[in-house]
């Protein structure tokens, strides 16, 4: 599978895509993070964009970062992204630009209302940078998975400081983070207002999660508990979208592309929390292209698979079984216009980054000082990616 359905112009450069690890928070810890700058990727742009397009890869997702580039109110540094938009550019890759990837500015939370004037100050600058950099058409996720960064910072202290005052430990993500959500979906609106100004040709991609949730037991209790839990995965395209909150401001045209997220961890039950393992093929699991098919019968836009990805030995198996749904969402008619591979690069868990994922194309090959001074392929999993860009 190589391209949309025919009677849709896609604005991607290739359907299969890459992404690069990019969060920016402060974490539970206190360490403020810095994934480009942690995996080298900041110092090997020109070779990592080299070798994505090795393996067929034309579209990669990067991310801006909020925290990163706006250190003090009203001052903005866009260097480094300025960098990957002349690099990429070198290499013939096209760039899907993150805005916010969970980080904001120190003097801010994500439970203050006057992040949403700053966002759309920020997202304004952010386009005025790139435009004369980066070829139409560019495209921008404003905020990266709001249903996400919502329930980490109202249910758990996973966002730092930025998050959490007292919601920790309210599992019921429709209660502990629908303001956050909302406060998030309304930011995101004003930032696209604010680069549609700057650039009337900007497209937008909106990236969630997509779950699938099941009860431990076949009871009317534990269904009704399934099925409330899974719908909080709507909250943020329906606000966006004017469906829900309709005060903020949202639109049916606000949900220009949509980007799902989805991993094997992306399916469970309730209450128990137990993930409905993949590699054990658990019969309760859903198909990647059902889930698809009832976003689409929701929204009725096009889609993106804008992150999946395994860990270890399952990689290489991971990425077939998505090719897999990819042809089952196309043989059904669905305008999938893209599927991302995320991370390309291994990185550090967030919470605790002395410990590194092994779910990367590339590993990072460290020094010992713990500095990234190269990379490692991981030749199974790049073989069977380079085999699907052929396609």
């Amino acid at each position: 599978m190589s391209g949309p359905p025919e009677d849709i112009a896609s604005p991607f450069r290739s359907f299969w895509m890459g992404g690069y690890e990019g969060a920016d928070h402060v974490n539970a810890r206190g360490d403020a993070l810095d994934m480009v700058r942690v995996t080298g990727h900041d110092r090997q742009l020109r070779g990592d964009y080299a070798a994505a397009r090795g393996l067929g890869l034309r579209c990669v997702r990067e991310s801006v970062g909020w925290r990163l580039s706006e250190r003090e109110p009203g001052r903005w540094d866009f260097s480094r992204a300025c960098e990957m938009a002349r690099t990429a550019r070198r290499e013939g890759l096209q760039v899907l630009w993150t805005l916010m990837h969970y980080g904001v500015p120190p003097d801010l939370s994500l439970r203050d209302d006057r992040l949403i004037p700053r966002f759309a100050r920020f997202a304004a600058e952010a386009a005025r940078a790139l435009r004369p950099l980066c070829p139409a058409p560019r495209i921008y996720t404003p905020v990266n998975e709001i249903s996400f960064l919502a329930w980490a910072a109202s249910a758990t202290n996973g966002m730092g400081p930025a998050g959490v005052l007292g919601d920790a430990g309210q599992e019921d993500t429709g209660v502990s983070g629908f303001e956050m959500k909302r406060r998030l979906a309304h930011a995101a609106l004003a930032g696209m207002a604010a680069i549609r100004e700057v650039d009337p040709e900007a497209r937008f991609l909106h990236i969630e999660p997509v779950v699938h949730v099941v009860p431990a037991e076949d009871t009317d209790e534990l269904r009704a508990l399934a099925d409330r839990i899974a719908s909080y995965q709507w909250q943020s395209l329906d606000m966006l979208s004017g469906r829900l909150s309709p005060e903020i401001g949202g639109h049916p045209d606000a949900l220009d592309l949509i980007g799902l997220n989805h991993y094997h961890s992306s399916q469970w039950e309730v209450p128990t929390e137990r993930r409905l393992a993949w590699h054990l093929q658990d019969p309760r699991r859903m198909p990647l292209s059902e889930m698809l098919r009832l976003v689409f019968e929701r929204y009725g836009r096009p889609m993106v698979v804008a992150e999946t990805g395994h860990f270890g030995r399952g990689r290489a198996d991971w990425l077939e079984d998505i090719a897999a749904e990819a042809r089952r969402a196309s043989a059904l008619g669905l305008p999938l216009l893209g599927v991302c591979f995320y991370p390309l690069l291994d990185r550090p868990d967030w919470n605790e980054p002395e410990r590194w994922h092994r779910s990367g194309v590339w590993h990072a090959t460290r020094d010992a000082r713990g500095e990234v001074h190269g990379r490692r392929v991981v030749h199974r999993y790049a073989r069977a990616l380079a085999a699907l860009s052929r396609q």
